[in-house]
């Protein structure tokens, strides 16, 4: 739905002067790009685990359920990890626009290698698909931006609304569609549908790219001839000595998926540290800047925690369903991966009112403050787990429940979600020092990396007579409260912290 016809006298940042539902027409491109890749990442997620942990005579992997949930945390902790050097390589370079289709590439290679019968290019597919995100989801929702007239333009945040949409169309058709294939006639088949998604994101992509702002092209900060011999003399050493290492323990015999489980996981949790060291040392920054800093880590810190409990939808919460859920409901029957389809589904019809909540409360003065939101998700994902933990035991002897226990932990979990996560984006942007504002929202997804770590390294420690246990959702889920409570009862120091930032 095309028109020619521009929005308000304001100039769009497609060169072609054609705008869609009143946006510029790259919106487009990129509203549609963006939502095959996410049902072809969604659609493999929702596969993932089921595949590892399903017996080699049904086709997957036959692994321990602990050592599944572990590898599964370790990848999506590295996708927001990667997300760092992608936001890089595009400021230094390539530019946004050349980023994300390099990246689009790689992930593609990465479904079709998942597609294919060997454990071996399993592996080596999901280390592509991660690296292809890192590059892609760094720099397309950039690119978004780029077709605005300044932060100032009255479209703009319609234009980011229309685009999580996008995010969420693909990730609700997903586990309907590749979830059903993979679940029910073939695993691989499954993945190898992920990669037709992504397949024709790139298309869209490609083919849209002249409806794109010029601004996606530019290198913002090129980088020097010196600086890039540097860097790759200092890449090629660290990639040598781990190869080396590595060949070492291969050739020996004593490699096991924990090799690359436990240092992917340390340093998913050092990393984090290490930056946040490194801007509290930083001499440029004033009082005031350091001050928001400090306040910023209890954010960090409890977004952190949220994320460990969240993202094991696709883990703990996966195999619960498809070992203790009734796959039937109302008479219906249903593959155990549409459940993937919940967070999606009521964060489409969620969204709209909590926008609207926020809005209202506010003419009242009665709008939650950051930290308040911030521990009500808490709250909420914490309680996400106690109510896991009593279903594991309604599940007790192998009784199969109903489906609506996980209808509500999704529920519960997306409510908490609404009310942390958009919120973390903004006040990132609101507490970052002016010298870090471009890498700071970098930042903020290094939390979703430390959580999926602990996780890991939680499942791998605990291993598989306590993970997926009543007393493993317990534990979390009373961490998540303790937390909450915490940052509710610290709520006036942090403030404090925050200074003239609300």
């Amino acid at each position: 739905m095309a028109s020619t016809t521009l929005d308000a006298g304001l100039k769009p940042a497609s060169p072609s002067g054609k705008t869609f539902l009143g946006h510029p027409r790259g919106l487009a491109t990129l509203f549609m790009s963006e939502m095959w890749e996410r049902f072809s990442y969604y659609g493999m997620r929702a596969l993932l685990v089921l595949y590892m942990t399903a017996s080699v005579a049904e086709g997957g992997l036959g692994m321990k359920a602990a050592v599944a949930a572990a590898v599964y945390s370790v990848y999506t902790a590295m996708v927001y990890l990667l997300a760092l050097p992608g936001g890089w390589i595009a400021d230094r370079f390539l530019g946004a626009r050349k980023t994300v289709a390099v990246g689009g590439v790689i992930i593609m290679i990465g479904h079709f290698l998942l597609a294919v019968p060997m454990s071996a290019s399993f592996f080596v597919g999901l280390a592509f698909i991660a690296i292809g995100s890192g590059l892609l989801k760094a720099n397309i929702s950039t690119m978004v931006g780029h077709l605005y007239d300044g932060p100032n333009d009255p479209r703009r945040d319609g234009g980011f609304t229309i685009f999580y949409m996008g995010i969420n169309l693909g990730a609700f058709a997903a586990p309907l569609v590749i979830g059903t294939v993979g679940q029910s006639v073939n695993w691989h088949l499954g993945f190898a549908l992920a990669g037709v998604g992504m397949a024709l994101g790139l298309t869209q992509f490609l083919l849209g790219t002249r409806h794109l702002s010029p601004k996606s092209d530019v290198v913002t900060s090129p980088i020097s001839a010196a600086e890039k011999s540097a860097i790759f003399k200092k890449a090629g050493i660290w990639l040598g000595l781990a190869a080396v290492f590595y060949a070492v323990v291969t050739l020996t015999g004593h490699f096991t998926i924990n090799w690359a489980i436990w240092p992917l996981s340390i340093a998913g949790i050092a990393i984090p540290v290490f930056v946040f060291s490194k801007v509290k040392r930083d001499k440029d920054l004033d009082e005031t800047e350091q001050s928001r800093m400090s306040g910023y880590i209890w954010f960090f810190v409890a977004a952190a925690v949220f994320w460990m409990i969240y993202d094991q939808s696709g883990s703990t919460l996966s195999i619960f369903a498809d070992e203790n859920t009734a796959s039937t409901l109302f008479g219906f029957n249903f593959p155990s991966t549409w459940f993937q389809s919940l967070n999606p589904l009521y964060i489409m019809a969620l969204a709209p009112v909590f926008a609207w909540l926020w809005v209202a409360l506010s003419r009242k003065g009665k709008n939650p403050s950051t930290t308040m939101k911030f521990a009500f998700g808490l709250l909420m994902i914490g309680g996400s787990f106690l109510v896991m933990m009593l279903a594991m035991g309604a599940a007790a002897g192998g009784t199969k429940v109903t489906p609506l226990w996980l209808a509500m932990v999704y529920l519960v979990q997306t409510v908490g979600e609404l009310t942390l996560s958009p919120v973390g984006l903004s006040v990132t942007t609101k507490l970052a020092p002016a010298k870090y504002a471009s890498q700071m929202m970098g930042v903020w997804f290094l939390a979703v990396t430390a959580g999926d770590c602990v996780a890991a390294i939680f499942q791998l420690v605990l291993g598989d007579e306590v993970v997926g246990s009543t007393g493993y959702f317990a534990f979390q889920g009373a961490m998540a409260i303790v937390a909450g409570v915490g940052l509710a009862m610290y709520r006036k120091k942090v403030v404090k912290l925050m200074g003239d930032v609300h």
